[in-house]
């Protein structure tokens, strides 16, 4: 009997969906989304000749609310349609196709294919599976958890890898100078070149209640940033003003989250966004967040240069590997 995967449960879900899916009333989306509104997350053309105005966009997105979708980024609809495809296919493999790359028992790592992630509250569960794996830089990848079914997999994997880093290096620049830092200075701050692109494929089934279940619970990113996108199913939502909103989906513009250590190395100044996943009736939902990590090692903390008497740390300065541990088995950090 090998671990159940809620692909299995949701083919075999006809009316209801088993108790441990059913979130409190307080979590539930049919209960807790304000519905009929569409969050209108702020929206940056990077094509935008006007690159102060660009700049400003994204520090006042990345202080006021943590999210903001990207256009005109310079990855090619192709490169992202390809990504897409592959991932839809791999998880429409037969399950013991997918086992293969099962995280293994016990590792230190997230990569892998798997159903949770972290501690459960209250023994929980979220309607979704998921396949990690680090795409960039090469010492860090792993090709034991690459599907190898398609067969295309690993060289559209790594082709969108390569058109990600034109993006990475814009916000991070951008992101700097906003904390009037030199252009280079946050990056490096984050481990630089050592800097892991993390892949995560989310397969979220269709599901028979969709007011009581959540694909992913309310989470911030542990990431600095994460860059995201999803099918054309509605699912991600923010929290904003101490209600949750739906936000609007906007075809090959890719989601930016700021992630923790951004908010950590920033000393606050940028935060980290609460969002969540709710999931479908009919469809499934389908998203592919590239998380941008420090790796394990690297130490990281407010940065230097935002730190002195008037503005003292607001967070402490520890390994990301041990940040990650923490964060992922609910120790106060």
């Amino acid at each position: 009997m090998g671990v159940e995967r809620v692909q299995d449960i949701a083919s075999l879900s006809k009316d209801e969906i088993p108790a441990e899916f059913i979130r409190s009333v307080d979590e539930q989306p049919g209960i807790t989304t304000v519905h009929g509104e569409v969050l209108e997350v702020p929206t940056i053309d990077l094509a935008d000749p006007d690159e102060e105005k660009v700049l400003q966009a994204i520090v006042d997105a990345s202080r006021d609310w943590g999210m903001f979708q990207i256009v005109n980024h310079g990855v090619p609809v192709e490169a992202i349609t390809k990504l897409q495809a592959v991932g839809k296919e791999f998880f429409e493999l037969p399950q013991e196709e997918k086992e293969v790359y099962a995280k293994p028992p016990g590792s230190q790592s997230v990569e892998g294919y798997g159903t949770k992630l972290q501690k459960e509250v209250e023994g929980k569960k979220a309607w979704v599976d998921h396949l990690f794996h680090n795409i960039w830089p090469p010492s860090a990848v792993n090709y034991r958890f690459w599907p190898k079914n398609p067969p295309s997999y690993r060289e559209v994997n790594e082709e969108y890898a390569k058109h990600m880093h034109g993006v990475v290096e814009k916000l991070f620049k951008s992101l700097s100078l906003g904390l009037r830092l030199e252009g280079h200075e946050l990056k490096e701050a984050a481990s630089g070149d050592d800097l892991v692109y993390l892949l995560k494929i989310n397969y979220y089934p269709p599901c028979p209640r969709p007011d009581l279940a959540l694909g992913v619970p309310a989470h911030t990113d542990m990431s600095a940033f994460t860059i995201l996108v999803p099918n054309h199913v509605q699912g991600l939502q923010a929290f904003r003003d101490s209600h949750w909103y739906d936000v609007k989906y906007i075809p090959n513009a890719f989601v930016i989250h700021i992630g923790d250590q951004l908010e950590i190395l920033s000393n606050g100044k940028y935060k980290s966004v609460l969002h969540r996943t709710t999931v479908n009736k009919e469809h499934t939902r389908m998203s592919w967040p590239v998380f941008l990590e420090p790796s394990p090692d690297f130490v990281v903390g407010p940065h230097p240069k935002l730190v002195d008497h008037e503005n003292p740390p607001k967070y402490k300065t520890k390994k990301y590997g041990d940040y990650v541990h923490c964060k992922l088995n609910k120790i106060p950090q």
